[in-house]
């Protein structure tokens, strides 16, 4: 696994390349905890799916995704298409989402064969222009499909044709997409199963395309609320979030991580990659008491941009440097079949 051995990765900007797996490019998450989770960050060429219940973060992750991908290709193309009718394109502004350079598309995207005749006309564009892009969906859950709006509301149905379509849509397009440099990121919400005594007691609409088809597949959960009193009143200010990876094909399965997420500022890289080095008893490098975390947060954020910056760097690296040293640690002792085969 000569993924987790940082000394060999290339690191440009916020673009990290892996030298084992050349033809794939990643770009970062916002969330340098979440990228080793997922391998590297959000690959180009593949379809990546985030899934989770109502306010967990997976509109934000997707602003997050849109803003390090314009800054990793500053002339790549953004298309978001967002079918809920409750995106705040100030409010994603504000966090950093390059809305003035992002497709949000003319018309309405109100079925299943509505994504699949844009997504495969962006495609093929790419496919001859070479042209680096990202395609995000928000949510799946939201579209219909040609069928069922032109059903009657009191005709019955047995209410599989979105999965039929939605695997049809994969069938014809994943090859597409991964001859592409777009990163296809698609949102789902979380369903309840019924009758469920056993396994994970979720799921989400759309049968089980998407569990084929997609590289990544990240489940949200919410952990806790995080509040704050001023003057007397309390007020929530952020959320604390678990991101569960169950299914990666493009690194090891079954990572997570949790990181705190603040109300009007997105994903707050750098509480979350200390706590996590407190949690592994790796502050002493920096000096930090246990327990005052947040008294020296405070002291950064009147820190000048750059001195910032800097800390949040060499963070950021003592994170990836330990990341790396426990999987190494988990890593088999040998290799099963190494001098087997002559």
């Amino acid at each position: 696994m000569e993924r987790f051995k940082p000394e060999e990765d290339e690191v440009v900007g916020r673009y990290m390349k892996t030298p084992d797996s050349s033809s794939l490019r990643l770009f970062t998450s916002g969330c340098t905890r979440l990228d080793l989770v997922l391998g590297g960050g959000w690959p180009l060429g593949r379809m990546s799916n985030i899934i989770g219940d109502k306010s967990t973060g997976k509109s934000l992750l997707a602003i997050e995704a849109a803003a390090n991908f314009a800054q990793c290709f500053p002339t790549g193309d953004i298309w978001y298409r967002e079918v809920e009718a409750a995106f705040d394109q100030p409010y994603a502004a504000g966090l950093g989402m390059p809305v003035e350079r992002i497709d949000f598309g003319v018309k309405k995207f109100d079925t299943i064969e509505d994504i699949f005749e844009d997504l495969h006309e962006k495609i093929a564009e790419a496919k001859k222009s070479k042209q680096v892009g990202l395609y995000m969906v928000d949510s799946l859950d939201a579209l219909s499909d040609r069928a069922e709006m032109a059903r009657a509301i009191d005709e019955g149905s047995y209410n599989l044709t979105k999965q039929k379509k939605l695997g049809e849509l994969f069938r014809k397009l994943i090859r597409d997409l991964e001859s592409t440099s777009i990163a296809l990121i698609i949102i789902s919400q979380v369903r309840d199963k019924i009758g469920i005594t056993f396994g994970r007691q979720t799921t989400r609409s759309g049968g089980k395309a998407m569990d084929f088809y997609a590289s990544l597949i990240v489940y949200l959960s919410h952990v806790a609320t995080l509040t704050r009193t001023i003057k007397g009143e309390v007020r929530a200010t952020g959320i604390r979030v678990r991101a569960k990876c169950d299914k990666n094909k493009i690194s090891l399965p079954f990572r997570e991580c949790d990181f705190v997420i603040r109300f009007g500022y997105g994903i707050d890289n750098l509480q979350s990659n200390l706590e996590w080095l407190e949690s592994c008893g790796q502050l002493a490098q920096f000096e930090i008491p246990k327990g005052s975390i947040q008294k020296v947060l405070k002291t950064w954020d009147k820190a000048s941009e750059e001195d910032y910056l800097e800390f949040n760097k060499s963070v950021d690296d003592a994170v990836r440097k330990h990341w790396f040293k426990i999987e190494e640690d988990f890593k088999p002792s040998r290799q099963k079949y190494k001098g087997m085969i002559e």
